[in-house]
């Protein structure tokens, strides 16, 4: 029976290890397609604003999404962790890139224009949480792929 014992452990481990190599290997393929569309669609954007002659605000905006997304994509390659933080910047200043854009086409204001300036509002007071969260509250140490901590709290290997 130990024959028996020893070869379920192999299969499992060999199971665990292909299982394990496809994983990562369909993470790293979607964060490169992720990190690729960012930056085509950051220069088709950027090109955009060469070709018209002139930046808006609302350009500018819409380059500093693709900046954030962008180191959004670097931080999770790096660590495998998602930054919440990074998803409520992008919010933010998504919110504000439209609350310019409705203020400078001359729209009258109304009830929609509180809206935006609460939810934004509401954002900030997020990120404001989750930053006192993440320093009351410190989670574990992180490790990437190779095994290794990584972060700024680690203190030993």
């Amino acid at each position: 029976m130990k024959w028996a014992d020893n070869s379920r452990k192999r299969m499992h481990d060999g199971a665990n290890s292909i299982g394990n190599l496809l994983v990562e290997g369909f993470h790293y393929l979607g964060l490169f397609a992720i990190g690729a569309v960012t930056a085509w669609a950051s220069v088709m954007a950027f090109t955009g604003m060469i070709d018209k002659g002139q930046a808006s605000v609302d350009d500018i905006l819409l380059l500093f999404i693709y900046l954030e997304l962008g180191a959004m994509v670097g931080i999770y390659f790096k660590t495998n962790h998602l930054p919440i933080r990074f998803l409520l910047y992008i919010a933010i200043t998504a919110l504000t890139r439209y609350l310019i854009g409705d203020v400078s086409h001359h729209k009258a204001p109304d009830i929609g224009l509180l809206y935006l300036c609460g939810g934004i509002f509401f954002l900030a007071l997020s990120v404001l949480a989750v930053r006192y969260a993440s320093y009351r509250f410190p989670s574990s140490k992180a490790i990437d792929a190779s095994g290794e901590y990584v972060g700024d709290n680690v203190t030993e290997k």
